[in-house]
Order: structure tokens, then C-alpha cells, then sequence
């Protein structure tokens, strides 16, 4: 969820990076604090002022995600979230600091308990289902992407955005899940491990 996309239309909502845009404050605090002697007056202080502005990038993120689960489940029926490998994608270090930003885990808890709130089905995705690796227009899936790469080109000939892409494959994915699986309202429809180039293909087509 770099982008974390809903519907088909493209729309989605940008990683406000609150911690990456207060770095090198923290970085400054962090110095003065360990500057300062041990039980002294200056050492509180420092202390205060460090952890005054990790409460204020604590509140930003989490505004900023009530107000995006708060959207999202105001505008949607059904939600389809997929179940991300978080600690493998963390291993990647270009994306671990933007990934631990934006706090996955939260935002799911919040779409999670509103949907229960407001009557909404969630729709689970395995964490194995290739999304990003298959195309949503012919259902192939490109075996060579990496998490580095943010655009490609399927065989049939079609350009993807990334996540775009692994949005309406995820959605449609869990269309399909909905067809052959029974779900009470806010109930969740367990991935069945169906491999794409079976299942989405029949979606799709």
C-alpha cells in the first residue's frame, strides 16, 4: 500500500510520510538529548521535546489514516483487502522506512472495525495470491517483477501501473470469492488459494 488504491477508477491516496517529513527533527533532538548529562534539568527538557514531536507524528499518521478508512468505508459496500507480507517487504531497505511510515497494520485495523460499524462485507486476499504479477487484462502473470519495479508491460501488450493494476486484480479477485463464497454481512471470505491463471481468468473473461 504505497498508494493504496480503491475502486476501479484509479483513485488513490498518497503516503504522507509523516516521520520521513520530521526526520531531521528527530535527528536534532536526538542529539541534544544525548548531549545532556544523566538526571540533569537539561536532560528532562530534551527528553520532553523528543518525545513531544514523536506524539506529533503519531497524531498526523493517524489522522490521516481515519480519514482515508473513514472515506474508503463510506464509499464502499465491499472491501477487499489483501493480506500483505509485511515482514518480507520490510527486508527491502528502499521501501522499509517508507513501508513502517505509513503503518499498514493500523490502517487495516481502523477499515476493519469501521466496516463493522457500518454493516460493510470485508473480503480477505491470501498473501500468496500473485496480484502484482498478474495482468488484469489477460490474467498472465510476469514471474520476473520485482518489488523495485513500479510500471511494466504484460505479453498481451498492455502497460501497468503497479498498484493500479494489483488493485482491480485484487477487487475482482474478491468479486469472484464473493460468488462462491457465502458472506454475512461484515463476514470475511477466506482466500481459497486459488491460483490466478484459473480464477481470474474466468473473472476477467
Amino acid at each position: 500500500m504505497g498508494n493504496p488504491q480503491s475502486h476501479l477508477n484509479g483513485k488513490s491516496y498518497s503516503n504522507i510520510k509523516p516521520f520521513q517529513s520530521l526526520e531531521r527533527r528527530i535527528k536534532l533532538r536526538s542529539k541534544e538529548l544525548s548531549r545532556t548529562q544523566k538526571e540533569s534539568k537539561g536532560r528532562k527538557k530534551a527528553r520532553r521535546k523528543l518525545a513531544k514531536l514523536h506524539v506529533k507524528i503519531a497524531n498526523i499518521r493517524n489522522d490521516h489514516l481515519q480519514k482515508v478508512s473513514s472515506k474508503i468505508v463510506d464509499e464502499n459496500q465491499v472491501i477487499v483487502l489483501e493480506s500483505l507480507n509485511v515482514k518480507g517487504m520490510m527486508a527491502n531497505r528502499k521501501l522499509s522506512k517508507s513501508i513502517w511510515d505509513c503503518s499498514w497494520s493500523e490502517f487495516v485495523r481502523q477499515i476493519e472495525y469501521k466496516s463493522e460499524w457500518y454493516g460493510r462485507d470485508i473480503v480477505r486476499i491470501d498473501r500468496f495470491f500473485p496480484s502484482s504479477k498478474t495482468c488484469n487484462t489477460c490474467g498472465c502473470i510476469n514471474e520476473d517483477l520485482t518489488l523495485e519495479d513500479r510500471k511494466w508491460t504484460c505479453s498481451c501488450g498492455v502497460h501497468h501501473d503497479r498498484d493500479l493494476n494489483a488493485a482491480r486484480v485484487i477487487l475482482r479477485q474478491g468479486q469472484n470469492l464473493l460468488n462462491i463464497t457465502t458472506v454475512g454481512t461484515t463476514g470475511i471470505a477466506n482466500c481459497l488459494g486459488i491460483r490466478p491463471d484459473v480464477k481470474v481468468r474466468q473473472l476477467i473473461g
